[in-house]
This record gives structure tokens, C-alpha cells and sequence, in this order.
């Protein structure tokens, strides 16, 4: 296979002089030349899947369950805020019928620690409101802290 790509490669490669095949031929092989290293992992390694359906099968059946829940065509910001819990959450509902006792925490220190990378987000999310907002007065706000930390007690 890889063989058979490399002379892709250089049949396209012989037909930049053309000026309607150029922009395509330099794009196309910057990009196979950019992935080259991982691009035939998959005939080495037989646990790595050729196609990536199901992976785009997982993310499509999150983005349809948020649909019909919110109604909304494109996804709320909680998908960006807390989008590592809420995409596996949703795909695991509908695989499997959880008891009160499966949604236990096992490990609370783990949990914790996601809550806090939750928290490092939100905090993220809130600083660009803000920002946008007002920006004058956010920058100033920023200023002001910078300049307590620099002064000594």
C-alpha cells in the first residue's frame, strides 16, 4: 500500500507544471508528507482500526442526543466547557441502563481532580465574557493584579 502511495505521490508531483493542477499538487503533497509517519500504522498494527467510522460514529451519536435534548441545530457551550464528561456520558446511556449504584464515584481523588480541570475551564470561559464585555475594564482589573504580585510586603 505504502508503495502504491508513493507513486501517487509522484504522479502528482510531475503534474505541478500544470497551472490549474499546481495549488492541488503542492497541497496534497504537503499534506501526505506532514502525516507520512503515521499514515500506514494502521497495516503495522493490527489493533489500529483502517477507517475511523467508529470513532465518527461515536462523536455523531453525542451530537444527535444533544440535539434532541436541547433542540438546538449546534451544540451548547456546556459541550465545550465540559465536553470530555458530557460526550462519554452521553454514548454510555445509551449502551447501557445505569443503577443508582453505578454512578457511585469510586475513586475521589480522580474525581476531584476532574472537577478541578472543570473548574480551570469555566474559569477560562468566564475570563472571556468578561474580556468581551469590557474590555478596558478586564485589562485593568489584570493590570492591577500584575502590579500586587511585582510589589513586595
Amino acid at each position: 500500500m505504502e508503495g502504491e502511495y508513493r507513486k501517487l505521490l509522484s504522479d502528482v508531483l510531475t503534474h505541478q507544471n500544470s497551472p490549474e493542477l499546481e495549488p492541488f499538487a503542492t497541497h496534497f503533497y504537503k499534506v501526505s508528507r506532514s502525516y507520512w509517519r503515521g499514515l500506514f500504522c494502521c497495516y503495522d498494527m493490527p489493533e489500529v482500526p483502517r477507517t475511523n467510522n467508529a470513532l465518527e460514529q461515536y462523536f455523531g451519536s453525542a451530537r444527535h442526543q444533544e440535539r434532541r435534548a436541547t433542540g438546538r441545530k449546534s451544540p451548547t457551550r456546556g459541550v465545550v466547557v465540559r465536553g470530555s464528561v458530557r460526550v462519554v456520558a452521553a454514548v454510555a446511556t445509551r449502551l447501557t441502563a445505569f443503577e443508582a449504584a453505578d454512578l457511585r464515584v469510586r475513586d475521589v481523588a480522580r474525581w476531584r481532580q476532574l472537577r478541578k480541570d472543570l473548574e480551570v475551564r469555566h474559569e477560562r470561559r468566564r475570563a472571556q465574557r468578561r474580556f468581551r464585555r469590557d474590555p478596558a475594564a478586564y485589562l485593568a482589573q489584570l493590570e492591577e493584579r500584575l502590579l500586587q504580585q511585582g510589589l513586595p510586603f
